[in-house]
């Protein structure tokens, strides 16, 4: 296995964190925030400061001890056994996140429409370039485009370029002594106002947590985190003190700033600097605000696939794309759910005058009337701010915990004043969440609520690392000797003592790693006896791919409720050696590995192998037992499957016969069936008309344009009495192998297969015939296709062919 390497040093992790802070709150806060209180604001900044740093301190400790991503989700998991409490840290930071993005988004927006788009242009919807950005940082996220280290340092050095221009700004045009004196009379005695303008302010400062949740890529994590933390909250703490004071200087009235709102840094810049520095400052802000609009995202899909591991979220959330490596369902819904959040809070209900119809004002006792159809930004700033002052609150609990529970255990940094500091952290989290806008604490407390609901219907899922548990690591057969179709002997090794102990009675078994650009394939087998039957098939099926074919053979034994894994693996350890023992009397054409696991779940265990192996290929037996496991590893494998009835001679597949066929699977299908052809295999494609009227016969033509490169190609037009009579019979009559793909209505229809292929191999076993039924990888369109297809099948119609027994041979 690869070790993973670090990559970030402390210049870069500084940079990740004040990169991340540098964005929406200081660039839309500051208006509102110099209107409000004046010069008190840079109070109300150093107070979120210091709140953040009080929580920042409890992630530096966990940090140093868990460097690994994931941050405080990560760190409630490791602390607490109470599955639901590390279930709401991880919905409310996953929430916390992207509405932290929305919130970033939909400021952006509001700058773009005052600053950028044509008068024209201001019809569009509230949000639109939010939203539209949300999309394009989605999916930038979910094909593995990420800031490199580089790249991440240029960009915070243009960000502070940017804030210090405008701070210069200030004082050149008021000159130091006079700046000096405006700050000193702009303060105001208004603690309320303060707390207020602290607790939306602490947004701006959750960036720390970015450095946390990117332990796992920082060298020397235990220095490093917590170097990079303390460094970027100083930082930011006096660019924004700065920013106040040159926003307190300005020369737009005070009126004017407050009527700009969030984008009145843009009105001030030009005071200063003219056209040219507003220009500059709006470039900066929006620059920002997307840059940390990508960190969050990240983040927030760093969590849900965390979670989908840990069975915390739906298990798709836990996938690694095949090809951009990144986990697509969970950034592909944290983008839904930024989307929804912008057009919730910006679009459809905004602060002032939305789409909606309808007001939707409730009386609640001691706040008075409160107006749900009316939420916008400051609410938006609000929702997402609960969402992260309720779990760093926990965070610094289970820091409290964390010291009396695992008092043994190394911690790199520790936080000074334990259990002091954590309790002052909870208690400020807890002051500015009551000066949040209410209406953001009611609207997150009921979406809080609902999840929570939702997840003890649900119940959640076994955490994966529990659900299978390798016995003996992979061992097997290296050094494939070319021209002769055998296996080199090579040194038995294992990597411990329980290994060795099953690897024993096999003399030539090797641990084998497959070589750069090999064809792997999984072979999952139950029982022994069959293991060189699927290899030899695997071995066959692979010399028709590019790549040097290697064989993956995993056995999975079954735990039944309630048996703890020891009582199983010694069944386990007996299969895999005499797996061991029939692959070694075999000269199988290809390198392999054997190696077994124990599991709750034996199609889980074979699709997430499948998934951590990167196999191209699934080859299993058709089942005539445990049918569920067939439609799990059916449904969910990351690549194609092919599941064999019936026994294969050596001949067999110089004879390939497959139906006229159509749907996803069978055209899939036919790449291979071309390369088949191509290696001298005579095809055979069978086109058969139901006896009757009944049914539809197949397109001919569009199945032989998908063989291109074969040699020799046969089409066979005949009646039958069904579709699976007639390719039984016809392949009896021909020779070799059938090979027929699977059908999109076999849920409708409750078969494993489809209705025909099933009854196919029903056929097939009285006759001799082999099958090979081929599934191809669904991914996202293929729930849609599932239902859709047949319909699209019915509407296009299919040309029918004659229905006299005739044949017509191709040739090329």
């Amino acid at each position: 296995m690869v070790d993973h390497t670090r990559t970030l040093d402390f210049k870069i992790a500084f940079a990740i964190g004040l990169g991340t802070m540098i964005a929406a709150g200081i660039f839309s806060l500051s208006g509102t925030a110099v209107a409000e209180i004046g010069s008190s604001a840079v109070i109300a900044f150093v107070l979120a400061a210091v709140v953040a740093g009080l929580t920042a301190a409890s992630y530096s400790e966990f940090a140093s001890i868990y460097s690994e991503n994931g941050g405080g989700y990560l760190f409630s998991s490791r602390t607490f056994e109470h599955d639901t409490l590390v279930y709401a840290v991880g919905a409310m930071l996953f929430l916390g996140y992207t509405g932290t993005t929305a919130f970033y988004l939909a400021t952006m927006d509001e700058w773009v429409v005052r600053f950028i788009l044509p008068e024209s242009l201001h019809v569009l919807p509230h949000g639109t370039s939010g939203v539209l950005a949300a999309l394009l940082l989605g999916a930038l996220n979910a094909r593995g485009t990420e800031e490199s280290g580089t790249f991440q340092l240029f960009v915070t050095g243009a960000k502070v370029a940017v804030l210090l221009a405008f701070v210069g700004g200030a004082v050149a045009f008021r000159g130091p002594a006079v700046a000096a004196d405006n700050f000193a009379a702009g303060f105001s005695a208004d603690p309320v106002g303060i707390v207020s303008i602290a607790a939306l302010a602490f947004i701006t400062f959750f960036g720390f947590s970015a450095i946390a949740a990117s332990a796992g890529e920082i060298i020397e994590p235990r220095r490093t985190v917590p170097l990079a933390i303390g460094a970027s909250i100083l930082t930011v703490t006096v660019l924004y003190a700065l920013v106040i004071v040159s926003m307190v200087n300005s020369p737009v009235p005070a009126e004017i700033i407050a009527e700009e709102g969030e984008t009145a840094m843009g009105r001030v810049a030009a005071g200063f600097l003219g056209p040219a520095g507003r220009s500059l400052i709006v470039a900066g802000a929006i620059f920002s605000m997307v840059s940390a609009s990508n960190a969050s995202i990240l983040a927030a899909s760093g969590i849900g696939s965390l979670m989908g591991r840990q069975g915390q979220a739906p298990r798709p959330f836990s996938r690694i794309h095949r090809q951009y490596g990144t986990p697509f369902w969970s950034v592909a819904s944290a983008t839904g759910v930024i989307v929804t959040l912008i057009v919730v809070f910006i679009g459809l209900f905004p602060a002032e005058g939305g789409v909606v119809p309808f007001d939707f004002t409730v009386a609640l006792p001691g706040l008075g009337a409160i107006t749900f159809t009316e939420l916008g930004l400051t609410t938006l700033t609000g929702f997402a701010t609960l969402n992260l002052l309720l779990p760093l609150s926990v965070v610094n609990i289970a820091l409290i915990y964390s010291r009396r529970r695992y008092s043994d255990i190394d911690r790199g940094f520790r936080v000074p004043g334990v259990p002091l500091i954590p309790v002052v952290g909870v208690i400020a989290n807890v002051a500015l969440i009551t000066n949040l806008p209410v209406k953001g604490v009611l609207v997150g407390g009921l979406l809080i609520a609902g999840m929570l609901a939702a997840y003890l219907i649900w119940g959640g899922e076994p955490d994966m690392d529990e659900l299978y548990e390798e016995v003996a690591p992979p061992s097997g057969h290296a050094g494939r000797v070319e021209g002769e179709g055998t296996v080199a002997e090579a040194e038995t090794t294992a990597t411990d003592a329980a290994a060795a102990d099953a690897a024993a009675d096999v003399s030539d078994g090797a641990t084998e790693t497959p070589a750069e650009g090999s064809f792997r394939i999984l072979v999952p087998v139950a029982r022994p006896e069959r293991a060189v039957r699927y290899a030899r098939l695997a071995a066959a099926m692979a010399e028709y791919q590019e790549g040097e074919p290697f064989v993956d053979v995993l056995t999975v034994t079954q735990i039944p409720e309630q048996t703890p894994y020891e009582a199983v693996e010694e069944i386990t350890r007996g299969r895999i050696t005499r797996i061991r023992e029939l692959l070694a009397a075999e000269d199988l054409d290809a390198s392999y590995a054997v190696e077994g696991h124990t599991c709750r779940d034996v199609g889980f265990d074979i699709v997430q192998t499948a998934r951590d192996k990167e196999s191209e290929l699934v080859v299993m037996g058709y089942p005539e037992e445990h049918t569920e496991v067939a439609e799990h590893v059916e449904y969910k494998a990351p690549c194609g499957v092919l599941f064999a009835s019936g026994v294969l001679d050596s001949d067999a597949l110089d004879v390939v016969n497959i139906g006229a066929g159509g749907g996803p699977h069978h055209m899939d299908l036919l790449s291979l069936i071309d390369r088949m052809g191509e290696r001298d295999a005579e095809i055979n494609v069978i086109n058969i008309t139901p006896e009757g009227g009944e049914g539809r016969p197949e397109n001919t033509e569009a199945t032989v344009s998908g063989l291109p490169n074969a040699s020799s190609v046969r089409i066979h037009n005949i009646t039958a009495q069904t579709i699976a009579d007639g390719l039984v019979d016809q392949a009896r009559e021909n020779g070799g192998i059938l090979i027929i793909g699977a059908t999109r209505t076999r849920r409708l229809r409750r078969r494993v297969f489809g209705s025909t292929p099933d009854n196919v191999i029903k056929l097939a076993q009285g006759s001799g015939v082999p099958v090979l039924v081929y599934a191809s990888p669904r991914g996202v369109q293929g729930p849609i296709e599932e239902y859709v297809y047949p319909v699209y099948r019915y509407l296009k119609g299919i040309r029918r062919g004659p229905t006299r027994a005739t044949e017509s041979k191709i040739e090329e």
